[in-house]
C-alpha cells in the first residue's frame, strides 16, 4: 500500500489514496500502521476517497481503529495531499467528512500548498446534541440548553466544563496553565466518562489574553497529541462564551500555532494553518 505521511501542528496522520488502494480490514490496519514502535507511527489513518456530494471524501480512523467523524488538522492535510499530488487544482475545493461537507482555501506557493483556511461550518451547543449527558454533570445547563462553565466530578477532582461540538465532542476546561495537568493520569477519565456517552475530546486551555490561548489536548482514541484542529475551534467557542476572549484568537498547541475566528455574521468557525508533507513509501498489509 502506497502512504503518505503528514502532520498539521505535530498532529500526524497515514494518508491513503483510497481510490488508488484496496485496502481490506482497514481497522487491523490502522491499529498496526498506527503503532509508533512497530508501525509506520501516527494518530491513525486518513483515505482519501472519491466523494458524490463534495470533490473528495476524508475517511478518518483514530489509531486504536475507532472512526472519527472530522479532524481540523486532517481535512488540511487532505486539501495538500489532493491538490499537490494534481488530483484537483480546485481553489476551493470541498472535503466530505462522515456526511458533512467543509470548503477549504488554499494558500499556494510554487504550485504547492502551504497553508489553509477551513471552513468549519456552525458549534453546536445544545448538550444533548454535542453530545453531554446533563444529568451526569454537577451543574444545569441554560436557557438555551447549553453547558458553559458548568461543573463535573472527575476521579477524585471536580472541574468545570464548557460543551462544544465541531461535528465532534468536545469538553473544554480553563486552567491557570495546561503543562501542569497530568493528562496521562486524567485524560482517559475525562474520555471515558458516563456523561459523555460517544467519548470525549478534552481540551486544557489557558488564556494568556484576549486573543492568545494556550492549549493541550486528549483525544478520543489516539491519547494526547500535539494538536488537534476540531479541539482548537472548540476552546475559541468556549472561550468567547465564557467572555474571556475576542473572536478571533491565536491558539498555541504543543506542535504549533492555528489561527481561529467565530465569525459573528455567519456564526461559522474558521481554522488556518499549515499543513506539511513528512515522507512517502510502501507498507505490506
Amino acid at each position: 500500500m502506497r502512504f503518505t505521511k503528514m502532520h498539521g501542528c505535530g498532529n500526524d496522520y497515514i494518508y491513503v489514496d483510497g481510490a488508488a488502494e484496496k485496502v481490506e480490514n482497514k481497522i487491523e490496519v490502522v491499529r498496526r500502521l498506527s503503532d509508533r514502535h512497530f508501525g509506520i507511527g501516527g494518530d491513525g489513518i486518513i483515505f482519501i476517497n472519491p466523494s458524490a456530494n463534495a470533490d473528495f471524501e476524508m475517511e478518518m480512523y483514530n489509531a486504536d481503529g475507532s472512526r472519527g467523524r472530522m479532524c481540523g488538522n486532517g481535512i488540511r492535510c487532505v486539501a495538500k495531499f489532493v491538490y499537490d499530488k494534481g488530483l484537483t487544482k480546485k481553489n476551493p475545493l470541498t472535503i466530505e467528512s462522515f456526511g458533512s461537507v467543509k470548503t477549504l482555501y488554499l494558500t499556494v506557493e510554487d504550485d504547492k500548498v502551504k497553508k489553509v483556511r477551513v471552513d468549519m461550518g456552525e458549534p453546536e451547543l445544545i448538550a444533548s446534541k454535542v453530545p453531554v449527558f446533563e444529568k451526569e454533570t454537577l451543574g444545569a445547563a441554560d436557557n438555551e440548553g447549553r453547558l458553559i462553565d458548568v461543573p463535573i466530578a472527575v476521579g477524585e477532582g471536580c472541574s468545570h466544563i464548557t460543551a462544544v461540538s465541531m461535528g465532534n465532542p468536545h469538553a473544554v476546561v480553563f486552567v491557570e496553565d495546561p503543562a501542569d495537568i497530568p493528562l496521562a493520569q486524567v485524560g482517559s477519565l475525562y474520555e471515558h466518562h458516563p456523561a459523555f456517552p460517544e467519548g470525549i475530546n478534552t481540551e486544557f486551555a489557558s488564556v494568556t489574553d484576549r486573543k492568545n490561548i494556550k492549549m493541550r489536548v486528549w483525544e478520543r482514541g489516539s491519547g494526547e497529541t500535539l494538536a488537534c484542529g476540531t479541539g482548537a475551534c472548540a476552546t475559541c467557542v468556549a472561550a468567547v462564551l465564557n467572555g474571556f476572549t475576542d473572536r478571533s484568537v491565536t491558539v498555541h498547541l504543543l506542535g504549533g500555532d492555528l489561527e481561529i475566528e467565530w465569525n459573528p455574521e455567519d456564526n461559522h468557525v474558521y481554522m488556518t494553518g499549515p499543513a506539511e508533507i513528512v515522507f512517502e513509501g510502501e507498507a505490506d498489509i
